[in-house]
């Protein structure tokens, strides 16, 4: 299995920066295309654990639209094969100081384009 062939990481990072420019954005359809429309589809959040695409939409259709806003630092995103990827980054948010989030994504390849099968998001005390 080739790992981190070029065109198969433009094209995850491309959509990973669709996701990121929808969440910060509020954008729930985009959101909601890009996770996999499965009952297997998991998203851990920072105080929800989300079984199912119902449940995911259900959280995005009720979460505030405010204090989305974030930096990302230390991304990094890598392909195993052309069909499976896995994006880690870091995130701070001005309104949470002395914190640090962190985010995993496993996108898989479908016929209607990459799509989140699995999510993971947390929020720790920053290192010293």
């Amino acid at each position: 299995m080739a790992s981190n062939r070029p065109e198969v990481l433009a094209e995850v990072r491309a959509v990973f920066a669709r996701y990121e420019e929808a969440l910060v954005g509020n954008d729930v359809a985009v959101l909601d295309e890009l996770f996999l429309d499965s009952a297997e589809t998991i998203r851990y959040g920072i105080s929800e654990n989300l079984y199912g695409i119902a449940a995911i939409r259900a959280f995005r259709n009720a979460r505030p639209a405010q204090g989305l806003a974030r930096t990302l630092e230390d991304t990094v995103i890598t392909s195993y094969g052309d069909q499976m990827a896995i994006a880690s980054t870091l995130f701070r948010r001005d309104e949470a100081p002395g914190k640090i989030g962190r985010q995993m994504q496993t996108w898989i390849r479908t016929a209607t384009g990459w799509k989140v099968a699995a999510a993971h998001v947390s929020i720790i005390d920053a290192p010293a």
